[in-house]
């Protein structure tokens, strides 16, 4: 195996990863997260926390731009509601 780099920097609901691929970003909290890698592949990944299992699939088309804003208004009203 060889060196690799990876960095992620969260920004609440937000995360953005480096690497030596190149930057991907996602959106999502614990439990879900979809996103585009770093390659420009669309994901959606769920897990159950805690436990170390999860499951990622990769998307053709619009659909995981949908879940992401789908996901924001949520995580928006979720927060509004704490304040």
């Amino acid at each position: 195996m060889g060196f690799y780099y990876r960095k992620s920097v969260s920004l609440g609901p937000f995360r953005v990863n480096v690497s030596n691929s190149g930057v991907g970003y996602s959106v999502g909290g614990k439990g879900f997260r979809t996103g585009v890698s770093s390659r420009g592949k669309r994901y959606s990944a769920f897990s159950l926390p805690g436990t170390g299992l999860g499951y990622r699939t990769a998307h053709q088309g619009r659909g995981c731009l949908l879940v992401a804003i789908g996901l924001l208004a949520v995580t928006m009203l979720l927060l509004k509601g704490l304040r």
